[in-house]
């Protein structure tokens, strides 16, 4: 028995070293469905599960706005981003990786999503979905040690990294240019970096539509520095506009 257990052990390292799924990262592909308007689909015990090693691996957390049927639950008329904000405009100084905080919340708000604050403990790189397939598999077959990764609504790809700057060290920490100055696009061309004062939705959470937002490399991979990252992701998402451009403006066949 004990032998049969070290052979499946070492069969899961060896897949998550070669970038493909772990026992960790295949049970949370394997959706695990629960009862209807629990986050990701996942059973009250997953989600906790879900959460708690988010914030074991370094992510603090926060609750966050869910769909209600064609709304957001913050009741907000035409909210613009139903579902994916902080339910607190304390956020920033509410998340938190406190196991019993997050434990409370989980059981008092069972259908909340959550958001993780970055800038803080973590960083993370946030692009086009085909942009990130294509820099995935890139990195992965470079030996690349990628980090974290979630899928996120169908369109976007978030790549999870250490962060570029420290409580301790204020001055080091970057602000979040390319969410607040669309100028910055140009150097790298459809991407996000969510840094200090930012926030992105944790799995399991859902979104209007029936999309979600999943782990595809759980939190138990290593925060990679974002540098390791920055030119594979860069060079797919000017790839991935250059298409789309191309795309949108081709002429007409004659």
């Amino acid at each position: 028995m004990g032998a049969e257990q070290d052979r499946r052990s070492g069969a899961d390292s060896a897949a998550a070293g070669r970038g493909g799924l772990g026992r960790f990262a295949q049970w949370l592909r394997a959706g695990r469905g629960g009862p209807k308007g629990t986050p990701g689909g996942a059973t009250a015990g997953d989600r906790e599960s879900l959460l708690l090693a988010a914030a074991a691996a370094g992510l603090p957390l926060a609750p966050a706005a869910y769909p209600a049927d064609y709304r957001c639950s913050c009741n907000r008329i035409g909210c613009p981003t139903p579902g994916r904000h902080p339910v607190s405009f304390a956020w920033q100084t509410q998340a938190t990786t406190d196991r019993a905080q997050i434990e409370r919340w989980a059981r008092s708000q069972p259908q909340a999503n959550f958001i993780t604050a970055t800038g803080m403990l973590h960083d993370v790189l946030d692009v086009p979905l085909e942009a990130g397939r294509e820099a995935l598999e890139r990195l992965l077959a470079r030996g690349v040690e990628v980090g974290p990764v979630v899928e996120s609504g169908g369109d976007r790809m978030l790549f999870f990294t250490a962060t570029r700057g420290t409580p301790e060290d204020e001055d080091e920490w970057w602000p979040c240019e390319l969410d607040c100055h669309p100028e910055t696009m140009d150097e790298h061309p459809g991407m996000r970096w969510h840094c200090r004062g930012s926030y992105v939705l944790v799995p399991p959470s859902r979104l209007p539509g029936e999309r979600s937002v999943t782990w595809l490399r759980g939190p138990e991979h290593p925060l990679p520095d974002p540098l390791t990252l920055l030119e594979s992701l860069t060079d797919a998402c000017a790839r991935h506009v250059d298409a789309a451009t191309e795309a949108e403006y081709s002429p007409a066949w004659p």
